[in-house]
């Protein structure tokens, strides 16, 4: 299908990486952050593509680090008045939607993704004015207007399982922003899909033929890839699924070596849940890459021990969320459906278990 808008189009405004500190800066804004959570009633809340010290920082302080369902969860059942969200911006605006009497704080609201980025409320209504008869599925990496255009909001770890379910009701879908996932999600359930051709800089960089290499250097090791991946990456895993997903897999497999097709941030948690195990990170380069995240989203690094600090002290138009009343209780409600469902899938998981 012709879209008058084209994600690949998108140019995106990545901004210079934070400054690196010394250890003694570290400690420095490590203190700092601790005492403004303490002052401020906080919690900090981070994403696992975050870097290792943001995330440590995260469970040194009583906060949580998991993918953005995790954290959605994690920010409204906390009592904490302010949440500092450690990630890119949707998650912020998603924390605000579920959140609203909370004050919602980020290092820096140009934390960007290029799901979001590529899929612009004007040009995706559109898209799906055009399949009226259609229930609109979207990612959680959207806006908050994208998200209250939508019938429901899933997220990597429960999108097999929410469009199978649909799929049995006889529900046709228009699906967006990213294409792999939306692909993904067509071939294991079979459903009659339409998607919006975006992207995740990080996700579409994985090649075939690096991954071929890597693995001829290390043929004992199990490939566990990110189903934002492109279709001929994804068909030589092991394992597939959302970074929390990942992570499990990691631990299940036999496997005492492991290539890693995601966002390296991941590679924190990954090693702890399975110390004794060697990771490698699958390659990005070659076969025309650009590496334009180079395995690291470039958002997901803005997200600095100063910023955070400075985020927390100053709040303001550089630091916190907003979202519009009437929006936001629109988005709420595809994002409730997706809580609520994805609550009811662990249940039935665990009764099966």
């Amino acid at each position: 299908m012709s879209l008058m808008f084209t994600p690949e189009d998108v140019i995106y405004p990545f901004t210079p990486k934070p400054a690196r500190l010394n250890a003694g800066e570290q400690a420095f804004y490590r203190q700092k952050i601790n005492r403004l959570l303490r002052e401020r009633h906080a919690v900090m809340v981070a994403h696992y593509y975050t870097d290792p010290e943001i995330q440590a920082l995260a469970e040194a302080t009583g906060g949580g680090v998991g993918d953005s369902l995790e954290m959605a969860r994690f920010g409204s059942r906390h009592p904490a008045t302010t949440l500092l969200v450690a990630g890119v911006r949707f998650m912020g605006e998603s924390a605000k939607i579920l959140s609203p009497e909370k004050n919602v704080l980020m290092a820096t609201l140009q934390a960007e993704c290029s799901l979001d980025l590529g899929c612009p409320v004007e040009a995706f209504s559109k898209f799906c004015d055009s399949h009226p008869d259609r229930t609109v599925v979207v990612y959680a990496n959207t806006s908050a207007a994208v998200k209250a255009r939508a019938d429901w909001v899933v997220t990597s770890s429960i999108a097999v399982e929410l469009i199978d379910y649909l799929d049995s009701r006889g529900e046709k879908f228009l699906w967006g922003p990213d294409r792999h996932l939306g692909q993904y999600v067509t071939r294991r359930t079979g459903a009659d899909m339409l998607c919006w051709q975006g992207s995740c800089i990080v996700h579409d960089e994985f090649k075939t033929q690096a991954l071929s290499r890597l693995q001829q250097l290390h043929p004992e090791a199990a490939v566990l890839v990110h189903p934002e991946s492109p279709q001929a990456v994804v068909e030589m895993a092991d394992a597939v699924g959302s970074t929390s997903q990942l992570i499990q897999a990691a631990q299940q497999l036999p496997h005492q070596q492991l290539i890693v097709a995601t966002d390296r941030g991941i590679f924190y948690k990954m090693q702890q849940a399975c110390p004794d195990k060697q990771l490698y990170e699958s390659p990005t380069a070659g076969e025309g890459a650009t590496c334009r995240s180079c395995a690291h989203c470039p958002w997901m690094a803005m997200n600095g021990l100063q910023a955070i600090a400075e985020g927390l002290e100053h709040g303001g138009q550089q630091h916190e969320i907003n979202v519009d009343r009437a929006l936001r209780q629109r988005a709420l409600i595809p994002l409730d459906r997706m809580l609520n469902f994805a609550a009811d899938l662990k249940l039935r998981v665990k009764g099966n278990a």
